[in-house]
């Protein structure tokens, strides 16, 4: 993957097309691309935004997946994330692992155009939305896609991937 933000969108964009389903693209600031200010910014509800999140393993090589969840959850990474690797410790992949693995910043990473052996979870209340808003592989870019088009990339529904927030 690239280092050029441009190159990455096209990367991205071409994956999400593949997919045939529908979506929309949503130009932003890209100081705005955290999804808590993106919502209140632009108006979009967090209970249809997504934060997609890299995990790492304390492995050497670490074990490395890509999981989506809603704005509105917290991922369970310690305890139904780390299971679902099987691993003994897991975290939030640093911004340098994720810009490594994915080509992407924090804050525009995408379930598209991910390399094709990465693990992509999707917490299963995704399955239930008509759309949801997921990063565009840049800080200034987001996607507004059915579920389907995430299933289409090769994400998997789990049940509980990430809690409710308090």
């Amino acid at each position: 993957m690239t280092d050029d933000p441009r190159a990455v969108e096209r990367h991205v964009l071409t994956a999400v097309e593949a997919t045939g389903e529908p979506f929309e693209v949503i130009e932003i600031d890209p100081e705005l691309a955290d999804t808590a200010a993106f919502c209140q910014h632009y108006g979009y509800p967090p209970e249809t935004s997504g934060n997609c999140i890299l995990v790492a393993s304390k492995d050497d090589p670490p074990v490395v997946a890509a999981c989506l969840a809603l704005a509105t959850t917290k991922l369970d990474v310690n305890k139904r994330v780390r299971k679902l690797l099987g691993v003994r410790k897991l975290s939030f992949a640093p911004a340098e692992v994720t810009r490594e693995v994915t080509g992407m910043a924090i804050g525009g990473v995408t379930p598209f155009g991910l390399p094709q052996d990465l693990a992509l979870y999707l917490d299963a209340r995704i399955g239930e939305l008509d759309r949801i808003i997921v990063g565009g592989g840049s800080r200034s870019l987001k996607l507004a896609v059915p579920p389907a088009a995430l299933l289409a990339v090769g994400g998997i529904l789990i049940e509980d991937l990430a809690l409710p927030l308090s």
